[in-house]
């Protein structure tokens, strides 16, 4: 057992996609914080940007390890920012290639944890073949893998079986997921090229690593952090949501001016991440149910790689749209800052996908949630924060192909902007003011770090 005065060292090895690096890097800047030295693993090509968000002290440092040559994934393809879901199946078998050079790369470090993404489900036998010890580190909310990641969909993953929880699921709610939903999770048990599916690397990682770390906490989900670990029988260690900090920088003139011109709280900001791609019928009642409420909004969309956006935008939205909406809406294609977007005083609402980190940043600010999940994880996550926190409201869909309606999100907006303050003493308002209270509690984000470095100091 390591001493408390002995220093970690531990190595830093996410799926080579910014939406798992970013929260590595987010749990990296704060173990080195508390004295952790951190080693982290990616391809070149994301060297540069990993650098513009972690801090590099004496305890960080970041090593370049080059993806294998693999026919069908053309040299300088380092993420998934850049490819198509084809060649996305084939870096996973790219980072399977990996295998002998990790294991010399640990052998150099001797580091006492290797922290690991999901589709590395061969790092805790190299690493223990080493002496080290692995944490297998999820990014999505813990009811994600509870849901879906666990040993009873080994025989029970139809889209009968997914709309129903797993034996045993902690929801008073009864949680289940819509026939659409349970459709889009069949691609986790889909093999490609004959190559283990994501569900199979996932509880090959589960079943071999030291203990589970999620980016989670009690508060929000304690029963599903018991259950995980009555499920895997192992030590579940969580991190805390990993709570960005505040934003800094300028959001730019052009949407200073533009969100400036309204009233405290008044503006929709509506937006997908960068990669989820609304259809043109989603767009088109998207937008008219935006119009439709009279509010002023942004809405950001995003198209595929190669697609000229300006041409899509023609395409899609109703006609006469821009005209109608004059200088009261705003259609944008392609990156805004979301962070500074969401905490400038005019915006009121958000109207997300529910992916987990837009999610933290959206209980953060001093906005009311609307959730309309895309795909994956998204799903549950939109249960979690509607059903168990209370904290927002889904946009009613259609049971069996998600469809939605200009009159369905004009109701979902009204009932957080305009209903929801008849009754202050019991409503989603004062939830989101009671979740955003505890996320910006330094000392109890603070605590989960203290509290994780000590655990690995124990396991180590």
């Amino acid at each position: 057992m390591a001493s408390n005065d002995e220093a970690l060292h531990v190595v830093m090895f996410p799926y080579f996609a910014f939406g798992h690096i970013n929260p590595f890097v987010q749990l990296s800047n704060r173990l080195c914080a508390h004295g952790v030295k951190v080693s982290f693993l990616s391809a070149p090509g994301n060297i540069s940007r990993i650098q513009s968000t972690m801090k590099l002290t004496p305890e960080a440092e970041i090593i370049p390890i080059p993806i294998p040559e693999i026919e069908g994934l053309p040299p300088g393809f380092d993420s998934t920012a850049d490819m198509t879901p084809a060649m996305a199946e084939i870096l996973k078998q790219a980072i399977d290639l990996l295998q002998p050079q990790i294991s010399s790369l640990l052998s150099q470090l001797k580091p006492q944890f290797v922290i690991f993404d999901f589709a590395q489900h061969w790092v805790p036998k190299v690493a223990s073949e080493l002496g080290i010890k692995t944490l297998r580190f999820s990014i999505f909310a813990t009811i994600s893998d509870a849901y879906v990641m666990v040993p009873p969909r080994q025989k029970s993953n139809t889209i009968d079986d997914l709309v129903r929880a797993p034996n045993g699921f902690p929801s008073d709610n009864n949680i289940a997921l819509k026939e659409f939903e349970a459709r889009d999770f069949l691609y986790v048990f889909m093999s490609f090229h004959g190559k283990p599916s994501v569900y199979e690397r996932v509880l090959e990682c589960l079943n071999g690593c030291t203990a589970i770390a999620n980016r989670s906490c009690i508060e929000m989900e304690g029963p599903y952090v018991d259950f995980m670990k009555t499920q895997f029988q192992k030590p579940v260690l969580l991190t805390g949501p990993l709570v960005p900090e505040s934003p800094v920088g300028d959001i730019g003139h052009k949407w200073s001016k533009w969100l400036g011109g309204f009233p405290a709280k008044s503006v929709i900001y509506c937006a997908f991440g960068s990669e989820s791609f609304l259809s043109k019928e989603q767009i088109r009642e998207l937008a008219l149910g935006l119009e439709l409420t009279g509010l002023p909004f942004l809405l950001v969309l995003n198209f595929p790689k190669n697609t000229n956006a300006e041409t899509e935008l023609a395409n899609v939205l109703p006609d006469g749209f821009m005209e109608r909406i004059g200088d009261k809406g705003v259609v944008h294609a392609g990156w805004v800052h979301q962070h500074l977007v969401l905490a400038h005083q005019s915006v009121g609402c958000f109207v997300t996908h529910v992916g987990y980190s837009s999610l933290i940043e959206g209980l953060l600010n001093d906005c009311q949630l609307v959730l309309l999940p895309m795909k994956g994880d998204q799903f549950v996550n939109s249960k979690l924060v509607a059903w168990d926190m209370r904290a927002g409201v889904e946009v009613k869909r259609r049971e069996d192909n998600g469809y939605f309606s200009k009159a369905d999100v004009v109701e979902a907006v009204n009932t957080v902007m305009v209903e929801d303050d008849k009754e202050p003493g019991v409503s989603i308002r004062a939830n989101q003011n009671r979740w955003r209270d505890f996320l910006l509690n330094k000392e109890i984000q603070n605590k989960y770090i203290a509290d994780l470095v000590q655990r690995l100091k124990a396991l180590a």
